[in-house]
């Protein structure tokens, strides 16, 4: 669990974020969702410490990010997998390679066990052996979104962000990494931060969302209930989602 507490983040004397509260679930795909520049990238990246607040506080489990020490914070990169919006693979390192990479940086195992760890993990999200040797000019975009996944969860985290998870990816394969990271958050209990714009991902694993506009959360809801929002930005957001369904309708 995360909760954000009255969180406000400034750039150069603007503020962006302005005294956000948001409660995170484990088990459950939390989705930050908002237009372009509304604030929910610069949210994500300070609920994961890659800002630092200007106010507030964010816990995990109860533990105060502001509050940790240097090896504290330390200690916690080690629950958290991020899966940034490009994949972010390096491409001088092998698939495998990419996925061992966290534990070569924070574990003591062996290379046989991290290795053994890293092919456990590609397994799970279904990229075969072939594969393995093979570098990220080498495979589509949907297969490095899968290999990403796979170093995210390397570490066996209790935290998982996403970063606009289905940025370039078709349709089918955007509900491919969907349904997995959904599956790996039920899987594993993972507290999971999506930030998104991807409609279909919204109605799709839609657990826990926050809409952020101008860097306020204006609704707080379910996918159950998002189209039900009595709120004028995020109604017009939705439009374009409101209309394929009256269509279908």
């Amino acid at each position: 669990m995360i909760e954000a507490i009255e969180v406000r983040k400034q750039f150069s004397g603007r503020e962006i974020i302005h005294g956000v509260s948001a409660l995170f679930e484990s088990g459950k795909t939390n989705l930050i969702i908002g237009k372009s520049g509304s604030g929910k990238t610069v949210l994500l990246k300070t609920l994961v410490g890659l800002y630092g607040a200007d106010s507030g506080d964010i816990l995990y489990h109860g533990r105060s990010l502001k509050s940790l020490s240097q090896q504290q914070r330390h200690s916690l990169r080690q629950e958290i997998g991020m899966l940034f919006q490009g994949s972010a693979l390096i491409d001088s390192l092998t698939v495998e390679e990419n996925v061992m990479f966290p534990l070569d940086m924070f574990t003591d195992m062996s290379h046989d066990e991290r290795r053994r760890r890293a092919r456990a993990c590609l397994d799970r999200v279904n990229i075969q052996s072939e594969a393995y040797k093979l570098f990220s000019s080498e495979i589509s975009g949907g297969m490095q979104k899968r290999v990403a996944i796979a170093r995210a969860i390397a570490l066996k985290p209790r935290y998982l962000f996403c970063d606009e998870p289905n940025s370039g990816l078709d349709p089918l394969t955007a509900s491919v990494i969907d349904r997995l990271i959904f599956d790996i958050t039920k899987e594993f209990n993972i507290t999971t931060i999506i930030n998104t714009h991807d409609m279909n991902s919204v109605m799709s694993i839609g657990e826990h969302i926050i809409y952020i506009d101008s860097g306020n959360k204006e609704w707080e809801g379910s996918r159950e209930t998002i189209l039900e929002a009595d709120v004028a930005t995020l109604k017009e957001f939705l439009s374009p989602l409101s209309n394929a369904l009256s269509h279908k309708a």
